[in-house]
């Protein structure tokens, strides 16, 4: 009887909770300069290089300055791009064609949140997606950009890019 019962209520949490399409939105943070900030010095300039790539850089689309904060033997891991600081300013100068606009004050881009441990900085931000099964619907989810930095500059990226991939963070 107690393994009916068991099996019974399974079934019924499997019945509700599939019909069941409840989701939380991501929250971004209404000051994201301050989450690229750290009381201890290293994790903060790891932060600040992140937050320059993302202003002058994926913002702006100054990539005459990646040099700046991207080192020359740069690991991509990102599908749509080559490992090395020539082949990422070309992917977005030559494939995507950004063309550099002026620095903005702040970052417009959805951060929810930066972490910082030894030398990575993890940056997430809200995405928001159009339903495959309804497109007049869109849902929210997360996309990451994960940086390791090594002697001032970004050393290595990860994401969860697709091939031809590039979503609008904005």
């Amino acid at each position: 009887m107690r393994h009916i019962i068991i099996a019974a209520t399974l079934a019924m949490t499997g019945i509700v909770s599939s019909a069941v399409h409840a989701q939380e939105a991501v929250v971004v943070s209404d000051n994201p300069e301050a989450l690229f900030t750290s009381p201890d010095p290293k994790l903060n300039a790891n932060k600040q290089v992140v937050y320059r790539i993302i202003l002058e850089l994926l913002e702006a689309g100054q990539w005459d300055k990646a040099g700046q904060y991207i080192a020359d033997d740069y690991i991509q891991h990102n599908p749509n791009a080559q490992s090395g600081l020539k082949p990422v300013v070309y992917y977005f100068t030559q494939v995507l064609k950004v063309k550099p606009k002026p620095i903005p004050a702040k970052i417009s881009m959805k951060v929810a949140n930066v972490v910082a441990e030894g030398d990575l900085v993890v940056v997430t931000y809200a995405r928001t997606e159009k339903d495959p099964k309804d497109p007049s619907k869109t849902y929210s989810t997360t996309w990451f950009d994960m940086w390791r930095i090594k002697d001032g500059k970004a050393a290595e990226h990860w994401d969860p890019a697709l091939l031809n991939e590039a979503p609008d963070l904005r």
